[in-house]
């Protein structure tokens, strides 16, 4: 009788979420070696690869995931994070596990008259979103 294997563990490589009218999907690492996030709420779809995708560490929360989705000269930006929350799977192609977690716009406040920025500069929305943490084959 042939000895059990131990189990090995891995983090996912693809994230595919929804929630409130948006749906995203995060690969930390892509084509090209690179980290790819589509966004697509009900106004638009964009696609970002690279250093357009910036990802925080924050111990105590999980890993923030944003990406501008509009900026503009004179009137500020708006920025979407994804909370990705540190998730465990089976080393088995294939092996996913549902997770739920939280989506926030900011807009970004600017105006080119200093008295006009007084106040509060970011707004935010948080959208609840859920969907699956997979291990999958991801073409290079």
């Amino acid at each position: 009788m042939a000895a059990p294997q131990p189990q090995t563990f891995t983090v996912p490589n693809h994230y595919q979420l929804s929630g409130g009218g948006i749906s995203i999907t995060y690969l930390p690492t892509g084509a090209g070696g690179l980290a790819h996030f589509h966004y697509q709420d009900t106004h638009r779809t964009l696609d970002f690869t690279g250093d357009q995708i910036r990802k925080v560490e924050v111990p105590d929360l999980a890993t923030v995931v944003s990406v501008t989705l509009m900026l503009t000269v004179d009137s500020g930006s708006t920025t979407f994070s994804v909370l990705i929350p540190r998730t465990t799977l089976q080393s088995t192609t294939g092996a996913s596990t549902t997770i739920h977690t939280e989506g926030i716009t900011t807009v970004h406040r600017f105006a080119l008259a200093p008295i006009l920025n007084l106040g509060q500069n970011e707004l935010y929305t948080v959208t609840p979103l859920r969907g699956t943490a997979s291990n999958m084959i991801i073409p290079l």
